[in-house]
């Protein structure tokens, strides 16, 4: 059982959590969080091992997950009280989450690789005697190879 002196108060708590007030009540009401205790006043704690949940909740949003699915997938704790039902339920949150992050792994790589091309390409245009201007179309094609320049260069020539 945790004792009132191991809790945070909840600005303390969001403190320690990086976010505010206002996204805590937020996450509560939603059913994404819930403070360890409450004070007769009303006043919620947290423990400090909470401010992995809120961390977790954060690293989701990030992946483009909606808070309705990130409750459903943080939702294990208090659906079963089947330990192994629970703890498939703990595999699968996670194994979506691996999956999410593979993902956004894959769409980072492919940034790299356009911003890599650009640089090969900037690298170059040090021998090019051009200017990117509306004349020569901001040298799109490039005025050396004829080819299309990288999706990136081209950007930022215009």
């Amino acid at each position: 059982m945790t004792s009132q002196t191991d809790l945070l108060k909840i600005g303390d708590f969001a403190k320690l959590a990086n976010t505010n007030l206002r996204t805590l009540r937020y996450y509560e009401e939603l059913g994404l969080i819930q403070p360890a205790a409450r004070s007769q006043g009303g006043f919620r704690y947290y423990r400090q091992t909470d401010i992995h949940r809120v961390q977790m909740i954060r690293d989701l949003q990030e992946l483009g997950l909606h808070l309705d699915r990130i409750r459903e997938l943080m939702a294990v704790r208090t659906q079963s009280e089947d330990r192994q039902l629970f703890l498939t339920r703990v595999r699968e949150a996670l194994t979506e989450q691996d999956r999410l992050l593979q993902e956004k792994m894959q769409v980072l790589e492919g940034q790299r690789r356009k911003v890599a091309q650009a640089l090969h390409k900037a690298n170059e245009c040090n021998h090019c005697t051009h200017s990117p201007n509306e004349q020569n179309n901001f040298c799109e094609p490039c005025s050396t190879t004829g080819e299309k320049l990288p999706d990136h260069l081209s950007a930022l020539f215009q």
